[in-house]
């Protein structure tokens, strides 16, 4: 009667044996998804800028004045 391990003769060790290794599995998958999102978001820069953007942002700093800020738009604008 103690051998019996309540109906499941053996399967009961088996599939515990087979779910910790799954979930063990799911553990360290997860881990290395996280460790490599991290890796590659960390590794991008800020994305490019167009030229105009640039010269935008250099006239909002006060960098460049109206005429130059004028004459490169219409540079680039070309």
């Amino acid at each position: 009667m103690m051998n019996n391990w309540n109906g499941f003769s053996g399967w009961g060790m088996g599939l515990g044996f087979i779910f910790m290794l799954l979930f063990w599995g799911l553990i360290i998958l997860g881990i290395a998804a996280l460790i490599r999102l991290l890796m590659t978001s960390s590794s991008r820069g800020p994305r490019d800028k167009s030229p105009l953007e640039i010269v935008q942002e250099r006239y909002a700093r006060g960098e460049i004045d109206r005429e130059e800020y004028e004459q490169k738009k219409s540079d680039l604008e070309r």
